[in-house]
């Protein structure tokens, strides 16, 4: 069919009353007619006004005609422009993939009664890529993901490879015959996995695949790419490189997922998320110097809810910042009954160290509060430091600029942690507790902890240790020279009206009871925990950190 646009049919219209007028000219002698109304009528000069009409209309008709042809080219570059905006609102401009929005417009449904075919749908996620963007610019992520584009066309020439997301891809390709789509998945993860040159630097990235069927898990495709996200989340959870199917139980999860998602939002509003509080011990003097607050999700049964389980979910929920606020500002409120000497530890949330607001939000809290900078420490992991590193280095800097603390959690656990003490300034570095469960049996282990004891005192860093559980470890550290210790040793995390009476209780703040004399052979001067702890603990159920 052919189709005409406005400046077209115009000039059809035009033509055909032309046509219709010189056919009735011809038809009746309309020259001839003319000339002898114009005779019997001289005194009026009609011949001569008909003869400056008949110009005019032909320079108007001359007009007419360019300006329908640029009318027409108008028309034409205007219908380009909406083909091109439809192209881009179902394409991605960066690598000339199909996007999200084209998969959801995807449809193979066959005619009634005809044999469905099966497809395979593969949900494909990078993994490493928001590193190549931290440390090396967007410059070169671009361009990994053009290639990773590149590769996964190769991979599947002639079928649907679509770019749905950041660093997310998906690829739907008919199934033939008893094709193992196991070991398609495991050949995108190793194309894509090779290392990438780009702009001059080699990169290595790694991908988690997920795999769902078409009409056999889902009779939609967006309701199976869905699926295969699931079955991707999960092979993600299981480390680099790793390959899932879509199985029922995922969709569970998912569901439950989304379950806990709501159930926080109402924990929140119903203030069920409230700051425990660990003892930081000074390992020299045995005072008590501080408190670390971490967060506690009590039910409305009475149960706890681990915060290894609560916080991602609040991370990817985008909850994590009223959580963080609201936390914050509790645990400062309470820091204003404990003596002037003890300080307040807070851990901050990689997402969160990516926000430029971050560090204005935290101080304006302690303002309206009143709780002096100086008393407060922030805990960070290495983690959150290359999630955006200039962000993370601006927000620091002014936090350091305002008198608060920054202590590195989790030490060693990470990459590059050098690198970090030389770009950042902190006060204080956390051995983390895997260390310190297995040093004193691990040699290595040992070398280790050393080695991270002599940094800190090099650095003039303080040196903190998490997880003493044991007086034999509590003793070997001292003796290595570290600062601080933290673990069960000492007490587990507790709500604040414990911590109140903990602290009521011992004004001196000390950490142990002496029973013995200082120089009492084995004991280096500390005997056992004092029971300043222990008649709380009964009735503290306790959660591992979040690490």
């Amino acid at each position: 069919m052919i189709k005409y646009n406005r400046a077209q049919f115009e000039l059809l219209i035009w033509s055909g009353l032309f046509l219709v007028v010189f056919g009735l000219a011809l038809r009746f002698n309309g020259h001839e007619a003319l000339d002898h109304f114009f005779q019997s009528h001289e005194q009026y000069d009609l011949d001569e006004v008909f003869t400056a009409i008949s110009i005019a209309g032909a320079l108007g008709l001359v007009y007419s005609l360019i300006r329908m042809k640029d009318l027409a080219r108008e028309i034409e570059r205007r219908i380009a422009a909406e083909k091109n905006v439809d192209w881009i609102a179902c394409h991605d401009p960066l690598t000339n993939l199909p996007n999200r929005r084209m998969f959801g417009a995807l449809s193979a449904r066959p005619a009634p009664g005809a044999v469905r075919d099966q497809y395979a749908v593969f949900s494909i996620d990078l993994d490493g890529f928001k590193k190549i963007n931290d440390l090396l610019g967007h410059a070169h992520g671009d361009e990994a993901l053009k290639i990773v584009a590149e590769r996964l066309s190769a991979i599947f020439p002639g079928n649907d490879v679509y770019r749905v997301g950041g660093d997310e891809f998906a690829v739907v390709i008919k199934i033939q015959g008893d094709q193992d789509l196991v070991a398609v998945a495991r050949h995108i993860v190793e194309i894509v996995s090779k290392p990438i040159v780009t702009n001059g630097a080699t990169v290595d990235m790694g991908a988690s695949v997920g795999l769902a069927l078409y009409p056999e898990d889902s009779d939609e495709f967006k309701t199976a790419l869905q699926y295969a996200d699931c079955a991707m989340y999960a092979a993600k959870k299981a480390g680099r490189n790793n390959v899932r199917t879509f199985a029922s139980s995922m969709q569970q999860d998912l569901v439950a997922r989304v379950q806990m998602e709501a159930a926080l939002k109402k924990a929140l509003n119903d203030g069920r998320i409230r700051p425990h509080y660990q003892p930081l011990v000074d390992l020299k003097t045995q005072e008590i110097v501080g408190f670390e607050a971490l967060a506690r999700w009590e039910t409305e049964s009475g149960a706890f809810v681990s915060p290894s389980d609560f916080i991602p979910v609040a991370e990817d929920a985008g909850l994590i910042i009223p959580i963080t606020d609201y936390l914050f500002e509790t645990a400062c409120r309470d820091a204003l009954s404990w003596p002037s000497h003890i300080t307040l530890s807070f851990n901050i949330s990689p997402v969160q160290l990516s926000d430029r607001l971050l560090g204005l939000r935290l101080l304006n809290v302690m303002r309206e509060v009143g709780l002096s900078p100086h008393r407060v420490e922030l805990e960070v992991t290495e983690s959150a430091l290359i999630q955006d590193t200039e962000t993370a280095r601006e927000v620091l800097s002014g936090l350091t600029a305002a008198g608060i603390k920054i202590a590195l959690d989790d030490f060693g656990t990470g990459f590059s942690s050098l690198s970090q003490l030389s770009n950042y300034q902190f006060d204080k570095i956390k051995i983390d507790k895997s260390f310190v469960a297995t040093f004193e049996t691990n040699e290595k282990q040992e070398k280790l902890v050393r080695a991270i004891i002599s940094l800190g005192t090099g650095l003039s860093v303080k040196i903190t240790a998490e997880g003493i559980e044991t007086q034999t470890q509590l003793q070997r550290l001292r003796e290595l020279g570290c600062d601080i210790g933290q673990g069960y040793l000492f007490g587990r995390p507790a709500p604040i009206d414990q911590v109140t009476e903990i602290i009521r209780r011992r004004p001196a703040a000390s950490a142990f009871s002496r029973t013995e004399p200082d120089d009492a052979p084995g004991h280096g001067g500390l005997n056992q925990v004092a029971p300043w702890w222990q008649p709380a603990q009964a009735s503290v159920p306790f959660l591992a950190k979040q690490g």
